[in-house]
Protein backbone atom coordinates (compact mmCIF):
# COMPACT_ATOMS: atom_id res chain seq x y z
CA UNK A 1 0.00 0.00 0.00
CA UNK A 2 0.76 3.37 -0.49
CA UNK A 3 0.26 5.28 2.55
CA UNK A 4 1.65 8.92 3.18
CA UNK A 5 3.26 8.47 -0.55
CA UNK A 6 2.50 11.66 -2.22
CA UNK A 7 3.48 11.90 -6.10
CA UNK A 8 3.20 10.07 -9.41
CA UNK A 9 6.40 8.00 -10.16
CA UNK A 10 5.38 7.93 -13.98
CA UNK A 11 7.71 4.52 -14.28
CA UNK A 12 11.19 6.85 -13.98
CA UNK A 13 13.83 6.56 -11.74
CA UNK A 14 13.60 9.64 -9.19
CA UNK A 15 16.50 11.72 -11.16
CA UNK A 16 15.08 11.06 -14.74
CA UNK A 17 11.79 12.05 -13.03
CA UNK A 18 12.62 15.17 -11.41
CA UNK A 19 14.12 16.23 -15.12
CA UNK A 20 11.26 15.13 -16.51
CA UNK A 21 8.89 17.35 -14.64
CA UNK A 22 11.41 20.51 -14.60
CA UNK A 23 11.20 20.30 -18.43
CA UNK A 24 7.31 20.17 -18.02
CA UNK A 25 7.86 23.44 -15.62
CA UNK A 26 9.90 25.29 -18.34
CA UNK A 27 8.03 24.72 -21.29
CA UNK A 28 4.94 26.06 -18.84
CA UNK A 29 6.64 29.47 -18.38
CA UNK A 30 8.35 29.56 -22.35
CA UNK A 31 4.73 29.32 -24.07
CA UNK A 32 2.65 30.02 -21.06
CA UNK A 33 0.29 26.57 -21.99
CA UNK A 34 1.15 23.62 -22.86
CA UNK A 35 -1.16 20.36 -23.43
CA UNK A 36 0.18 16.72 -21.83
CA UNK A 37 -1.43 14.07 -20.19
CA UNK A 38 -4.09 14.69 -16.82
CA UNK A 39 -1.85 13.41 -14.26
CA UNK A 40 1.47 15.50 -15.68
CA UNK A 41 -0.60 18.32 -15.84
CA UNK A 42 -1.99 17.63 -11.97
CA UNK A 43 1.26 16.68 -10.79
CA UNK A 44 3.44 19.81 -12.08
CA UNK A 45 0.36 22.32 -11.04
CA UNK A 46 1.50 22.71 -7.24
CA UNK A 47 4.84 23.20 -7.99
CA UNK A 48 4.62 26.10 -10.86
CA UNK A 49 2.40 26.97 -8.03
CA UNK A 50 5.08 27.38 -5.13
CA UNK A 51 7.72 28.47 -7.63
CA UNK A 52 5.42 31.41 -8.90
CA UNK A 53 5.03 32.53 -5.09
CA UNK A 54 8.21 32.43 -4.91
CA UNK A 55 9.04 34.81 -7.75
CA UNK A 56 6.51 37.14 -6.60
CA UNK A 57 8.58 38.13 -3.38
CA UNK A 58 11.39 39.05 -6.54
CA UNK A 59 14.18 39.70 -3.43
CA UNK A 60 17.60 38.21 -4.09
CA UNK A 61 17.42 35.34 -1.63
CA UNK A 62 14.12 34.08 -3.76
CA UNK A 63 15.40 34.12 -7.20
CA UNK A 64 18.57 32.52 -6.24
CA UNK A 65 16.29 29.42 -4.73
CA UNK A 66 14.78 29.65 -8.46
CA UNK A 67 17.47 29.83 -9.92
CA UNK A 68 18.57 26.25 -8.12
CA UNK A 69 15.56 24.87 -10.62
CA UNK A 70 15.59 27.30 -13.50
CA UNK A 71 18.01 28.89 -15.51
CA UNK A 72 18.80 32.04 -15.98
CA UNK A 73 16.33 33.41 -18.71
CA UNK A 74 13.17 31.17 -17.37
CA UNK A 75 13.84 32.45 -13.62
CA UNK A 76 13.44 36.10 -15.76
CA UNK A 77 10.46 34.93 -17.04
CA UNK A 78 8.90 33.69 -14.36
CA UNK A 79 9.51 37.10 -12.15
CA UNK A 80 7.54 38.81 -15.09
CA UNK A 81 4.62 36.59 -14.90
CA UNK A 82 4.21 37.04 -10.92
CA UNK A 83 4.02 40.77 -11.34
CA UNK A 84 0.21 40.05 -12.85
CA UNK A 85 -0.33 38.19 -9.71
CA UNK A 86 0.65 40.28 -6.94
CA UNK A 87 -2.62 40.88 -5.16
CA UNK A 88 -3.93 37.47 -6.05
CA UNK A 89 -3.48 35.01 -3.37
CA UNK A 90 -2.88 31.45 -5.34
CA UNK A 91 -4.30 29.64 -8.08
CA UNK A 92 -1.98 30.64 -10.92
CA UNK A 93 -2.86 28.04 -13.38
CA UNK A 94 -5.49 26.57 -14.32
CA UNK A 95 -5.94 22.38 -15.78
CA UNK A 96 -8.41 22.22 -18.23
CA UNK A 97 -9.31 18.55 -19.26
CA UNK A 98 -9.52 18.62 -23.17
CA UNK A 99 -10.52 15.13 -24.29
CA UNK A 100 -8.60 11.77 -24.73
CA UNK A 101 -5.69 11.23 -27.51
CA UNK A 102 -6.24 9.39 -30.48
CA UNK A 103 -3.05 7.21 -29.83
CA UNK A 104 -3.53 5.78 -26.71
CA UNK A 105 -6.73 7.31 -25.47
CA UNK A 106 -5.03 8.86 -22.91
CA UNK A 107 -6.83 11.61 -21.10
CA UNK A 108 -5.58 14.96 -22.25
CA UNK A 109 -5.32 18.54 -20.39
CA UNK A 110 -4.38 21.82 -21.37
CA UNK A 111 -2.80 23.50 -18.26
CA UNK A 112 -2.19 27.20 -18.40
CA UNK A 113 -1.60 30.98 -16.54
CA UNK A 114 -5.03 32.23 -15.20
Amino acid sequence: MRHLNKGRKFGREKDIRKAFLKSLMVGLIEHKKIKTTRERAKEIAPLIQKAVTKAKKGDLTSVRLLRKTFSPNSVKQLVEISKKYEDRRGGYVRVVNAGRRKSDAAFMSIIEFV
